[in-house]
């Protein structure tokens, strides 16, 4: 059996590993177009922070352990085209610029993504980068170096997390985003005015609800950046505004979204048979609103890829869904949130109710405690409980961890009133902090 990975993305490298543990016989070849895999781009903030010194930790595979399994691992090999009828790859290796024609049996699409890059006036100058992969890490920590004046365009997670890191390193920051708040997709305002006002204190500028419309410099070099609501000073520019799938060699061959992320079954499976996806470059099942949406997360895609292996000749065990569970550290606040927001909710046309509390995490006889703010989204009609969000000092984040499985397994508000968890003082109240939750919306 011959099976062509394209892509050793997180959800590549998983399938990889599986498929060659699996199934020992078979034929694997990779084809990847840098010349490095496995980076976590989740650690380019804290490397640019000074947190992780060496980059080299934030690889969590090699070429050469591929190699040890067995795999054919073609690095520098760029994928040209992929012809599912004929069951064929077109590859141009990048060192000697020599194509080559590759034959399947099975074909594994974990192409991954790549940041949105908008077409305006002035994107051809010198110190506008992008924030990816190992190489715009890189780059990002050598320009930061000479440059002063920093706008990051993007307030999600990656940018939050780098506008964190240059203001630490002493940089004057702004952050632009078109929404009028922080994190917008992942936490309502109650969660994104606490993070503001953090972000602030510290002398980041933010200018919201604003969109960039050009960029202009002096010989060659980005000096402003230009809005809709102003114009800013910059010596360098980091965009951080979104990620697309990398599925334009499948187009019209298997089933995408509208996004052009790749629908995909339970078992990894695309509209073709012998082609399966994983990762970035697909749509996965949503449990909130059971719908497939498009949730580039490594976690999701270490699971997917891992399921690939599992499922490659027989439907075997299912993937389970996600909730887009995801967290981050801002200075002192521990985040997390999982599911739908109350405004993403109410913006789809959901009949929702929401529990907010404020409250302090364990007992006030104890030396020390932290306020918590937590807040749950359930359907109105049904109790369901689709979404949550949390925010403290403490670090209380697995209790989002919690309520993606109370998602996950179509739990009620009722029955997390009475869930058993265990109370000790130096970690809780009596009545947990989701119990709470789950007797007040009763």
């Amino acid at each position: 059996m011959k099976i062509i990975v394209i892509g050793c993305t997180h959800a590549g490298t998983a399938a990889i590993t599986g498929i060659a543990k699996l199934h020992p016989e078979a034929n694997i070849t990779v084809y990847e177009r840098n010349d490095n895999i496995s980076f976590l781009s989740c650690g380019i903030a804290l490397h640019v922070g000074g947190v992780v010194q060496d980059a080299g930790q934030l690889f969590y595979a090699t070429p050469a352990q591929l190699e040890e399994l067995g795999v054919a691992t073609r690095m520098r090999h760029d994928v040209l085209a992929v012809d599912t009828a004929k069951k064929t790859v077109l590859v141009r290796n990048l060192e000697t610029g020599e194509e080559l024609e590759d034959q399947y049996d099975k074909l594994v699409m974990t192409t991954g993504s790549w940041p949105i890059i908008p077409q305006m006036d002035g994107m051809e100058l010198d110190n506008i980068l992008l924030c990816k992969n190992y190489a715009h890490a890189q780059t990002i920590i050598q320009k930061a170096q000479k440059a002063q004046r920093i706008t990051v365009i993007g307030a999600g997670y990656i940018g939050i997390e780098l506008v964190e890191a240059f203001e630490q390193l002493g940089k004057t920051v702004t952050l632009i985003d078109n929404t009028d708040r922080v994190l917008f997709k992942y936490l309502d305002r109650e969660f994104t005015d606490m993070t503001e006002e953090a972000l602030q204190a510290r002398g980041i500028k933010l200018e919201l609800g604003q969109t960039v419309t050009s960029f202009s410099g002096e010989q060659g070099m980005v000096s402003r950046v230009h809005t809709t609501g102003g114009e800013y000073e910059t010596d360098m520019v980091v965009l951080c505004i979104g990620f697309r799938p990398n599925t334009n060699l499948l187009k019209g061959q298997v089933e995408m979204l509208p996004s052009g992320a790749i629908v995909v079954d339970s078992y990894m499976r695309t509209s073709n048979k012998d082609v399966y996806a994983a990762g970035d470059s697909c749509a996965v099942k949503y449990n909130p609103t059971g719908q497939h949406a498009y949730i580039p997360l490594a976690t999701n895609a270490v699971r997917m890829g891992t399921l690939v292996a599992r499922n490659l000749l027989q439907p075997t065990i299912p993937y389970m869904g996600t909730q887009g569970t995801s967290g981050i550290k801002i200075y002192h606040y521990n985040i997390a949130s999982t599911g739908m927001t109350e405004q993403a909710a109410l913006a789809a046309g959901m009949g929702v109710k929401a529990v907010t509390l404020h409250e302090n995490y364990r007992p006030e006889f104890m030396p020390t405690y932290e306020k918590v703010l937590l807040k749950v989204v359930y359907e109105q009609e049904t109790g369901r409980i689709i979404g949550a969000q949390v925010l403290s000092k403490a670090d209380l984040t697995q209790t989002i961890n919690t309520i993606s499985v109370c998602i996950q397994n179509g739990m009620t508000m009722d029955q997390l009133s009475f869930v058993d968890f265990f109370f000790q003082p130096h970690y809780n109240k009596p009545w947990n902090l989701l119990n709470q939750a789950g007797l007040q919306a009763m």
